[in-house]
C-alpha cells in the first residue's frame, strides 16, 4: 500500500535521489510522504501529509538555506494510509524511542495491537497510530541489546505477523547501516561502485543501474556502496543473482515469482492504487475523470449504456451493469461483442456504447464499437493501453493503468476494470443526481480501503491455505461455480480462469439457476465453488450449499458470509466490504485457486494451450 526507496552513496547527497524515486513511486501511495537522512552523528526525518511535491519544496528550501546537506544515506516513503489517518504524525519514517533507527514500511502488521500493548506496558511512548511504529520500537530495542542493524531486524521480524517490505536506517558509532527485508510486497535492490539502492519498483532504480536484484520472501539485505549481502531470517547468506533490466523489461520480468500470473495477482494492490490515482475527490463525494465527456452536462444525456466486450472483459462488463444500474439508476445492456455485430441491434437514443478491453485491440470489440457509432451512439472505453485503436476511436476513455499484463489469463487487468466500472458508476450517479455528496463520500471511502484488504488476502498464510484446498480438489472430475447478483459474473470469471490454465472442465452459473439443469451434475467427485457474500440473497446461497451437499457434492465457499462458510467442507474467508465492492475481493481467491490447481497439474500457466493474449482477428 506504500512506496519505499533507499540510497547509500560513497559521496554526494542522496536527498535528490530519494525525491526522484518517491516521485516515480507516488502511484503506490500519496496520502503522506517522508524521508530519513543521515545527518552528522545521527538521523534526521522530514515528513508531512500530502503529496511529494509539498515535501520536496520544503526540504529543498531547507537545503538551500544550508540544512540537510551532505547526507550520504537515506530512506523515503510514500504512504497509502491504513492504520491511522493521513497526518504528519502518521507519515513515515518512524523512529524508535532512542532515535537509533528510522524505519519505512509497505504492508500491514496484523498483530500490531497486541505488540503495541506489550510495548506500552514496558514504558514505550507512541507518537503515531500506525502499525509501523510498533516494528520501529521492536527493532530499536533489539539494536540496543547489541549487534548490527541486520541482526536486530532478523531478531525482531519473527515477532510480527503480516505482509511487509521494510527499510531501516541507522548511524551507530560513526557507521551507516542500511537494511531492508521482504515478506510479500515487492522489493528490489542494486549496487554499483559508487552506491546502493532499494525500491518497491525497479523503475526507481533504473536511473542508477540496470543490474537489479529481486528479493524473495524472507530475505534480509544489507546494503552499502558496491556491496549487498542477502541472508535468510537466520542470517544464512543466500544467492540472489542480479538481472539485467532493459528499458522495457521491468514490467515483463517475473522477479522472484515463478510465473507471470502469480506476479500479476500480487500486483493487484498496486493496480488498484494506479487506477484510483488522482481520481477520488472525497470532499466532494465524487470522481474526477479527464475530459469534458465525463462532466455532469455530458453524462446527463446518457439514458442507457450498452457494454461491448469479450472473455474476461465481458465478465467485468456484467459487474459494471450491476454497479451502474444499482448506483446510478441508468439501465445497462451487456453483449458479447462478437454477437452484437451480427444481431441487427436496435439502440435507443441517448445510448452510450462502452467497450471494455485490456489491449484495446480486440477485433470483435472494435467492430462492435464502430457499429454502435454508426448507429448514433457516443463511444467510451475502459482500457489498459493508452495508444490502442479503441482508445483512439473512443470519444472518452477511462484508462485502468494496470501496466503490461504478460500472463495470458487476465488477472490484474480484470480487477482494474472492476475499479474503473465502480468509478464510472459513481460519476454517473452523481451526474444524474442519484447519489448525494454524503453517499458519494461513503462509496469512495469504501473503495479506498480495498487495497489493504487485497494485501491481507495475498499473505503467505492466505496463499498456503488456498493451495492446500487446491491440492485436495485438483483431481476431481469437474467444477461448478455459483454466484448470485453482482457476484454471478465472478462465478463466470472463476470458471473461466480454471478452464484457461488448468484445462479442467468448469461451468459458471447464477446460483438461482442450479435447479434448472446444472444440479444434474452434482455427485461425489464433483466440486462446487460458491461465492458467498453477506448480502440480501445470502440465505438463498446457503440453500444452494445444502442442496449440493445433500447430493454428495463437495463445496468450497468463498466470501464473507459466516453461515455459508460454516456449511462448506472447505472455506476461503474474504473481508466484508459490502455488496458493491465484494467482487473485487471475491475474485482473488478464485484466481489463486485456479493457479494452484494448474500448478498441481503441471500446466503451462503463463502460456495455456490454444490461447493468445489479445484476440486481434475474428
Amino acid at each position: 500500500m506504500c512506496g519505499i526507496v533507499g540510497a547509500f552513496r560513497r559521496t554526494g547527497d542522496v536527498l535528490p535521489t530519494l525525491l526522484d524515486g518517491l516521485k516515480v513511486l507516488e502511484y503506490r501511495g500519496y496520502d503522506s510522504v517522508g524521508v530519513g537522512l543521515v545527518q552528522g552523528p545521527g538521523l534526521t526525518i522530514r515528513r508531512r501529509a500530502g503529496r511529494i511535491d509539498e515535501l520536496a519544496s520544503r526540504v529543498l528550501a531547507e537545503q538551500a538555506q544550508g540544512g540537510l546537506n551532505g547526507s550520504v544515506a537515506g530512506i523515503g516513503h510514500s504512504r497509502w494510509a491504513t492504520h491511522g489517518p493521513p497526518t504528519d504524525e502518521n507519515a513515515h519514517p518512524h523512529m524508535d524511542a532512542g532515535g537509533r533507527i528510522a524505519l519505512i514500511h509497505n504492508g500491514i502488521i496484523e498483530n500490531y495491537a497486541e505488540l503495541r500493548e506489550e510495548l506500552i506496558g514496558a514504558g514505550v511512548e507512541f507518537h503515531s497510530e500506525t502499525d509501523t511504529e510498533v516494528l520501529a520500537h521492536l527493532i530499536g530495542r533489539e539494536l540496543a541489546a547489541g549487534g548490527r542493524l541486520a541482526d536486530a531486524v532478523r531478531r525482531a521480524l519473527p515477532r510480527v505477523r503480516g505482509y511487509y517490505a521494510i527499510a531501516a536506517l541507522a548511524h551507530e558509532d560513526g557507521e551507516v547501516q542500511l537494511v531492508c527485508a521482504r515478506e510479500g510486497p515487492p522489493l528490489c535492490v542494486a549496487v554499483d561502485e559508487d552506491g546502493a539502492w532499494l525500491a518497491s519498483d525497479v523503475l526507481a532504480i533504473l536511473p542508477h543501474t540496470r543490474e537489479v536484484i529481486f528479493l524473495e520472501d524472507g530475505d534480509v539485505a544489507e546494503l552499502e556502496p558496491g556491496k549487498v549481502r542477502v541472508t535468510d531470517g537466520k542470517g544464512v547468506e543466500v544467492d540472489r543473482p542480479a538481472r539485467t533490466i532493459e528499458w522495457e523489461m521491468e514490467a515483463s520480468d517475473k522477479g522472484s515469482f515463478p510465473h507471470y500470473m502469480l506476479k500479476e495477482i500480487h500486483e493487484q494492490p498496486d493496480v488498484v492504487s494506479r487506477t484510483l490515482y488522482e481520481r477520488l475527490d472525497l470532499d466532494a463525494g465524487d470522481v474526477r475523470l479527464d475530459g469534458d465527456f465525463w462532466s455532469d452536462e455530458s453524462l446527463g444525456n446518457v439514458r442507457r449504456v450498452q457494454v461491448l466486450a469479450c472473455g474476461t472483459a465481458f465478465h467485468a462488463g456484467l459487474v459494471a451493469r450491476y454497479l451502474i444500474e444499482g448506483l446510478a439508476g441508468v439501465p445497462v445492456d451487456v453483449d458479447y461483442a462478437s454477437e452484437f455485430r451480427y444481431r441487427s441491434p436496435i439502440l435507443a437514443p441517448g445510448t452510450l456504447a462502452l467497450g471494455v478491453s485490456q489491449s484495446g485491440e480486440t477485433a470483435d470489440t472494435l467492430a462492435a464499437l464502430r457499429l454502435a457509432g454508426k448507429l448514433g451512439c457516443a463511444r467510451a472505453s475502459i482500457c489498459n493501453a493508452i495508444g490502442s485503436t479503441m482508445v483512439r476511436e473512443s470519444d472518452a476513455t477511462l484508462l485502468i493503468h494496470a501496466g503490461p499484463e504478460i500472463g495470458v489469463a487476465s488477472t490484474k487487468a480484470f480487477v482494474a476494470m472492476l475499479v474503473a466500472a465502480y468509478l464510472m458508476a459513481v460519476r454517473l450517479g452523481r451526474a444524474h443526481g442519484r447519489i448525494s455528496q454524503e453517499e458519494g463520500r461513503e462509496l469512495l471511502a469504501g473503495l479506498r480501503q480495498i487495497r489493504p484488504h487485497l494485501e491481507h488476502m495475498l499473505t503467505r498464510e492466505a496463499q498456503d491455505h488456498i493451495r492446500d484446498i487446491a491440492r485436495r480438489h485438483s483431481s476431481v472430475k469437474g467444477f461448478l461455480f455459483l454466484g448470485r447478483g453482482i457476484n454471478y459474473p465472478i462465478a463466470l470469471e472463476g470458471a473461466l480462469k480454471l478452464k484457461e490454465i488448468s484445462y479442467v472442465h468448469a461451468e459458471g452459473y447464477p446460483a438461482g439457476e442450479m435447479k434448472h439443469g446444472p444440479i444434474a451434475l452434482i455427485e461425489p467427485g464433483m466440486t462446487t465453488l460458491v461465492i458467498a457474500s453477506q448480502d440480501s440473497v445470502a440465505d438463498k446461497v446457503r440453500a444452494n450449499i445444502e442442496q449440493v451437499r445433500a447430493r454428495g457434492g463437495q463445496v468450497i465457499a468463498v466470501g464473507a458470509d459466516p453461515g455459508s462458510l460454516e456449511l462448506a467442507e472447505d472455506k476461503i474467508e474474504v473481508p466484508e466490504v459490502g455488496p458493491w465492492l465484494s467482487p473485487l475481493l471475491n475474485v482473488v481467491p478464485l484466481q489463486l485457486f485456479s493457479y494452484f490447481v494448474a500448478l498441481e497439474k503441471g500446466c503451462d500457466i503463463d502460456k495455456p494451450r490454444n490461447l493468445a493474449k489479445s484476440v486481434t482477428v475474428e
